[in-house]
């Protein structure tokens, strides 16, 4: 689309002027608390409490789709070891990566979560604009986020309802998903897209191999993935402010980080909030599970653990912590942070792009900066590789084949990655109508935009992630520098890219670490309460888990 006046319910134009970029609405307030999709917070990963014991021990050889990698516009800062590639401009012109539209025409219906204001649909330009670039129309079922999964789990109940295409949250996977009800109610996408199969869908193919595993239930390809990062939280400090202060913020172990906290705190301002997330990456604590000679070590099992508990602890102890997060207040530490109350904060990598749309409106120099890796003793540092998904879609199974291909048709062009004229699309809308441009050439949302266009497509199939938020000075080049470097740090832990759904007895037999942690952390409790916890852990099923998952990792 360009400045004139679009068709409605049609996007036609295959070459175009300055466009918007990814992030211009990610950026407001409509997905800001998306868990591990913009800020980068952890989710718990599995979400199926209830569930019966499943696990994709392996794959077999021809279920995944080939990856064939695909640009449209060569990215200012290129992916190094997996990390995020940036695009410090808008290109002068995109391009449609699928040539015509690939509906034929057809209705179909899809339920995705919003955390934001759900938008209306009859007149929605936003939907005419997508619907028309896509030439079928997709007709959505918006629920709240917040409740998605009590939604979820009624609709999949009752399998007559069950819309064409269903997003489903890797938190929210509702109970007996793997064993009954992806098989009973989802396509089995492994003929339509396997191996070389994914050639027909070039954007499809564009998606990394680790995102179509995750993906994988009872050794069948049934999801579509909704790519991450390849890493999602950092500890960072108030670069504007500690060098006011004189203050040197290289550090490079977890005990000069407790003295730099110190050195900082002052005059009403604390040096940190909370760093346990902080901790457990500088001492490369395993997120779930630890391979020692083949044998299977719980986190809470090992020195790592207990090193960053002691750690934690003794910062608290310093008097650098801000007395609110003492107190358990955690939920204002970035109200904190960005007012300068606390200077070092951990947070998702989200967070970033987000302060400085907050911040520098109202202070030009607001600066915030992510330490680069800490390896506790100055060592190497390991940063674990989170999910290669937390989101992805399935299509309701179909006993009619062009059916299928024409929902994958759809999906490849939703896939469409940065510099395509479909991206541009998805993500901003039509200009004129939800976007103009300032002096500087960038979009601006317009009112409308912020009634229509709410995230809805995006939670069907994603492309891999890029980091295009131009409208921040010096942004993109600091973040893909940082990530650049931080990848050579990213290991895999065991069972990465697996979807494994734990015995529904063993919910809740980690729920007391949760708390014993922050009891250390403040003193309530010592290091020595962690030796009872871990026993009480083994003899209420923590056995029998490890037990369950020995078994899945002699089968790899």
């Amino acid at each position: 689309m360009n400045s004139s006046t679009p068709r409605p319910g049609r996007i036609t134009d295959f070459q175009v002027g300055r466009r918007g970029f990814l992030g211009m609405l990610a950026a407001g307030a409509a997905v800001v608390g998306v868990p591990s999709l913009l800020s980068g917070c952890g989710t718990g990963g599995g979400g199926g409490g209830a569930a019966a014991p499943s696990a994709q021990a392996t794959v077999s050889t021809g279920v995944l789709p080939n990856f064939y990698p695909v640009e449209y516009v060569a990215p200012d800062f290129p992916s190094v070891n997996g990390s995020t590639p940036g695009f410090s401009k808008i290109p002068e012109s995109f391009v449609a990566s699928v040539k015509t539209p690939p509906g034929s025409g057809a209705s179909f219906t899809a339920m995705t979560p919003l955390w934001g204001t759900i938008p209306p649909t009859d007149g929605n330009k936003y939907y005419e604009a997508v619907n028309g670039m896509l030439g079928s129309t997709i007709t959505f079922q918006i629920s709240d986020g917040n409740t998605y999964g009590d939604k979820l789990a009624t609709v999949l109940a009752s399998a007559k309802d069950v819309p064409d295409w269903v997003c489903i949250p890797s938190w929210n996977i509702p109970p007996r998903f793997g064993s009954e009800i992806v098989p009973n109610l989802f396509q089995d996408l492994t003929e339509h897209l396997a191996g070389d199969k994914v050639k027909d869908y070039p954007n499809l193919a564009n998606i990394p191999t680790a995102a179509w595993k995750f993906c994988v239930f009872n050794d069948r390809l049934y999801g579509l993935p909704m790519p991450g990062e390849l890493i999602t939280d950092a500890t960072f400090y108030r670069k504007d402010l500690v060098e006011a202060k004189g203050v040197s913020a290289d550090v490079s172990t977890a005990d000069e980080l407790i003295d730099l906290a110190k050195e900082l705190t002052g005059g009403g301002v604390y040096g940190a909030e909370d760093l346990w997330i902080t901790a457990t990456q500088m001492y490369a604590v395993p997120p779930k599970w630890k391979v020692v000679d083949g044998k299977l070590v719980h986190r809470v099992e090992t020195e790592e653990y207990r090193a960053a508990l002691d750690w934690t602890a003794r910062l608290f102890a310093s008097g650098a912590v801000h007395p609110d997060a003492v107190a358990g207040n955690t939920a204002e530490a970035k109200t904190r942070f960005q007012g300068g109350r606390s200077l070092i904060m951990s947070d998702g990598l989200g967070g970033w792009h987000e302060a400085l749309r907050d911040n520098l409106p109202g202070n030009p120099e607001y600066w915030q900066q992510p330490f680069a890796p800490i390896a506790a003793d100055g060592g190497t540092p390991v940063l674990w590789q989170g999910n290669p998904a937390n989101i992805f879609s399935f299509l309701k199974k179909s006993d009619d084949p062009a059916r299928v291909t024409e929902l994958l048709k759809l999906a490849d062009a939703l896939a469409a990655p940065f510099g395509t004229t479909e991206f541009d699309a998805i993500n901003n809308g039509v200009e004129g109508v939800h976007y103009t441009r300032d002096d500087k050439g960038l979009p601006v949302p317009t009112e409308l935009a912020a009634t229509e266009l709410q995230p809805t497509y995006m939670f069907l199939v994603g492309p891999p992630i890029a980091q295009t938020r131009v409208q921040y000075p010096g942004f993109v080049e600091a973040y893909c520098t940082w990530m650049a470097d931080a990848a050579a740090a990213v290991q895999q832990p065991a069972f990465f890219a697996m979807q494994i759904v734990e015995p529904a007895q063993y919910a809740s037999i980690g729920q007391p670490f949760v708390d014993l942690e922050k009891d250390i952390a403040r003193g309530r409790k010592s290091i020595d309460d962690l030796d009872s916890a871990v026993s009480t852990w083994k003899s209420s099923g923590g056995e029998q888990l490890r037990e369950f998952y020995q078994e899945i990792l002699d089968a790899q």
